[in-house]
């Protein structure tokens, strides 16, 4: 499947994209407001640590066409990686299921803090969240490359509300920001869905460690020509944001291609 028109493909998704969701009793409110490239974007909620500081609740975005978790099928089948046994993992860069294919690129050590704005910003332990996202390529396993199913894998909460996943930086393809889809479950069970998810939501990379990565390292050439021209305040799913929502969505990292990076990022939900 072809990216030539990836914004293009997501439209289906981005139009419905803010929705009511929720399971096993918990209800995330969505507020709405006018605004955004399709006119239904959902203005800031914050909370508030004893300590003062802020936590904002994530917005929802797209799972967009790629996502793997029982929302869409191939060729008349269902596709749902959430059912594959060993999909509960810290390192996603294998395949599954008894595929060899393994995600090349620049390691990345991501940690999902998830915190709860309607509680001064707790921390929320043992949900499970899944992470998906492409290869250094701009490549997505399963649907682009379907002798391969990595870089797709969930990982729970300790204690402190984080979830911690080994990958690779992600790369690029035309019409759309470098990126990480994701979603929260309000803990794990055997062939979990989509429709059991809390929280369906995108983080962005950063501009300047995108640049560096692509134009070094040879595994991400084909993500140096998507990347270029492209703007983080243009892309169809993020510019549809507040400010500070963009900022709490852009992952925070340090490292380079060489030495590998680490990325530190807090997940709001709202909940009753």
């Amino acid at each position: 499947m072809s990216h030539a028109h990836g914004l293009i493909h997501d439209l289906p998704h981005l139009l419905p994209r803010r929705k009511f969701l929720g399971f096993a009793g918990t209800s995330l409110l969505l507020a709405a407001c006018d605004g955004g490239p399709f006119g239904n974007s959902e203005a800031n909620v914050t909370g508030k640590t004893v300590d003062g500081a802020l936590c904002l609740k994530t917005p929802v975005e797209t799972n967009g066409p790629f996502p793997g978790d029982g929302s869409n099928a191939i060729s008349g089948s269902t596709v749902n990686v959430l059912a594959d046994e060993g999909i509960v993992r810290q390192d996603i860069r294998p395949s599954l299921r008894g595929l060899v294919a393994l995600a090349e690129g620049a390691r990345l050590e991501l940690a999902i803090k998830l915190v709860d704005v309607t509680n001064a910003c707790a921390p929320i332990p043992g949900f499970g969240i899944y992470v998906w996202h492409c290869d250094a390529a701009g490549k997505y396993s399963i649907y682009d490359l379907p002798d391969a199913n990595y870089l797709r894998g969930v990982a729970f909460t300790d204690g402190a509300g984080v979830a911690p996943f080994t990958t690779i930086f992600p790369g690029a393809y035309p019409g759309r920001w470098p990126h990480i889809h994701f979603e929260v479950f309000n803990g794990w069970k055997p062939a979990a869905t989509v429709k059991d998810s809390l929280l369906i939501s995108q983080f962005a990379l950063p501009e300047a460690a995108c640049a560096a990565l692509y134009a070094d390292t040879p595994a991400y050439a084909a993500s140096l020509a998507a990347f270029a021209g492209s703007k983080l305040s243009s892309d169809g799913i993020f510019a549809g944001n507040t400010p500070e929502q963009v900022a709490s969505q852009t992952l925070a990292i340090t490292g380079d291609p060489a030495a590998g990076y680490k990325a530190i990022v807090s997940v709001g939900l709202q909940r009753t």
